[in-house]
């Protein structure tokens, strides 16, 4: 009987440990903003010109995931890092970000995942097996992908990752994360 107890309690445990603690559906002001203003970006020329860019240097996935171990074991903003947010797209996202009070973060992926552009280090440089680019690249055809609200450790705010597709023509070729506030935006 004890043993049974303390393996239903250690049972118990391990699945309420890995549900988040607090998470619900993102605003109507923020799916709002999703299919409005931040779609339009998908199409920016200094979005679309940079991930072509990268695109075209057609990175293996070796390779990809060789330097998202090197960024995840990297302490601070390493040069190689600061490259992604001093480039022209870097700028332009940060002078996006400077725009309204409730961008926290914005980054641009190309069509594997990988980092393209950042006005702040993300915690990896592969997000392509992530739910954030998988759901708006969508395998080439682009949609729109609003995550739910999570509580941002580092920020110490609520956020809500809106994902858009970098569109060429009809066809995504990368994509975008918006890490909106939503204490900023309501």
């Amino acid at each position: 009987m004890n043993r049974f107890c303390l393996l239903l309690i250690i049972g118990i445990f391990c699945v309420s440990s890995s549900v988040p603690a607090w998470s619900e559906q993102a605003p109507k002001s923020v799916v709002d903003l999703a299919n409005t203003t931040l779609a339009t970006f998908g199409a920016s020329p200094e979005i679309v010109s940079a991930v072509k860019a990268q695109n075209k240097m057609k990175k293996s996935l070796a390779d990809i995931q060789a330097m998202d171990e090197r960024w995840k074991a990297t302490p601070g903003i390493a040069p190689f890092m600061k490259e992604l947010m001093d480039s022209d797209c870097g700028v332009f996202l940060r002078q996006l970000q400077d725009s309204a009070p409730y961008y926290a973060e914005i980054f641009v992926m190309d069509n594997q995942g990988a980092n393209v552009a950042m006005t702040d280090k993300t915690s990896d440089y592969w997000q392509g097996d992530e739910a954030k680019f998988k759901r708006s690249f969508n395998s080439g055809q682009g949609q729109i992908f609003v995550d739910e609200v999570e509580f941002d450790e580092s920020s110490q705010v609520y956020v809500v990752q809106v994902s858009v597709p970098v569109m060429d023509g009809d066809r995504a070729i990368g994509a975008i994360t918006f890490g909106i506030d939503v204490d900023q935006i309501q």
